[in-house]
């Protein structure tokens, strides 16, 4: 029996949070798609969040970053439409400007909401007609609008991603809620894209933290389209304690139930932004094992998952394992040719670092399937890693030749 269950709701499934969405225009050639995003707990959360790793900030990762100190947070504010990246002085104003208009609608302090973009870099924010907008957001929140914020922070993604799961602590049910974008500029290192968690679960900020660390290790720092780490992103997770649950402890017998649960649901949001990577026509997991230390594993794994002539060739449904052995060649990992294994589902491609018995042709036929997987066995030890990916595609050129 699971020790959880997967529920409707996104990240108002969770008790007390309510979201909401807004059409404000902020990018010209919209007119009429949800560009602004709301969600609120009407009681104090703890916080907890990670950040893009470039050295290139946006606006609203800065300002988001100085907020999460705060005790207290009650909102996230996020738009979409534009990045608010490279923007000077202005841009921070701009983005503190947005959390003051939902701090002022909500009747809250400025630092207890958190902001986000995510668009076009180098572009100012329209931010008279946003403050305009984010005012009256507040009025419309609803106990069933996790999917209204989810379609306002889409870009080239073609579906909204949310998902929601219920598990019980203390004879207390506990909700766990989150959604997520993010199509193109896909890449590992809590990078492009953005997502969101709620839970009315009780714990405190240090074991929040720690858990959603460990959540995002396995979920979107998994994950990989284009290679490309974006300005803006990052996760931010809100805990409201509605649940009604004696305060979580790490010495708890379900901490442990509560982390698998987490994990659930930033893997299921990871998977799905993957899936719905810009031009996508292949989802591939890729693992190596057999590695002698875990960041060798990490190296291989990503060397392949980000291969540009490796994606190319699984667009073009060969299961060419000769880029896939180059890949691993040059991503600094230990790795002895003569020991390597490479197997597409579990079908041999490769034997010692030659090429298997296998026809060719049942090769093919796995890789022009829609999803497959990719197994390499370096035979140097017992570490191991794994990354999602996707094929590259022509439509994935047509979709970034311009914005």
């Amino acid at each position: 029996m699971s020790l959880f269950i997967e529920i409707c709701g996104g990240v108002t499934a969770p008790e007390g949070f309510v979201a909401t969405n807004a059409f404000c225009g902020i990018k010209a050639t919209n007119t009429g798609k949800p560009d602004i995003a709301l969600i609120y707990s009407p009681v104090p959360t703890v916080a907890a969040g990670t950040f893009t790793t470039n050295k290139v900030k946006a606006a609203p990762v800065r300002v988001s970053m100085a907020h999460m100190r705060s005790t207290d947070i009650r909102a996230i504010v996020a738009n979409s439409g534009n990045a608010n990246a490279c923007t000077g002085l202005a841009g921070i104003e701009h983005a503190k400007r947005m959390t003051r208009a939902a701090a002022k609608a909500l009747k809250l302090r400025e630092r207890q909401v958190l902001v986000c973009s995510t668009g076009r870099i180098g572009v100012e924010l329209p931010i008279a007609k946003m403050e305009e907008t984010i005012s009256d957001m507040p009025k419309a929140l609803l106990k069933d609008g996790s999917l209204k914020a989810a379609h306002a922070i889409m870009t080239s993604d073609t579906f909204p991603k949310e998902v929601a799961v219920e598990l019980t602590i203390d004879d207390k049910r506990v909700r766990i809620g989150g959604i997520a974008k993010g199509a193109g500029m896909i890449d590992p290192n809590m990078a492009t894209m953005l997502s969101f968690i709620t839970t009315d679960l009780a714990i405190v900020k240090n074991d929040w933290q720690k858990m959603l660390s460990i959540a995002v290790e396995q979920s979107f720092n998994r994950i990989t389209v284009d290679g490309d780490m974006s300005t803006n992103d990052m996760v931010l997770a809100l805990a409201n304690g509605l649940a009604g649950n004696a305060v979580l402890k790490r010495s708890h017998a379900d901490f442990k139930k509560f982390q698998n649960a987490l994990n659930y649901v930033t893997g299921k949001l990871a998977r799905m932004i993957v899936e719905d990577g810009e031009g996508v026509t292949k989802f591939v997991e890729v693992n190596v094992k057999g590695a002698a230390t875990y960041q060798d594993a990490r190296k291989a794994a990503e060397a392949i998952a980000n291969s540009t002539l490796t994606k190319c060739a699984w667009f073009g449904g060969d299961p060419n394992w000769g880029r896939i052995m180059d890949a691993i060649g040059y991503s600094s990992a230990r790795v002895r040719e003569e020991l390597v294994d490479i197997y597409y589902n579990g079908v041999a491609a490769v034997k010692n670092g030659m090429a298997s018995n296998t026809p060719f042709a049942e090769l093919e036929k796995i890789v022009r399937q829609p999803k497959f997987t990719v197994t390499v066995n370096l035979q140097l030890g017992s570490a191991e890693y794994w990354v999602f990916t996707t094929d590259l595609s022509t439509r994935y050129v047509e979709l970034n030749m311009g914005e």
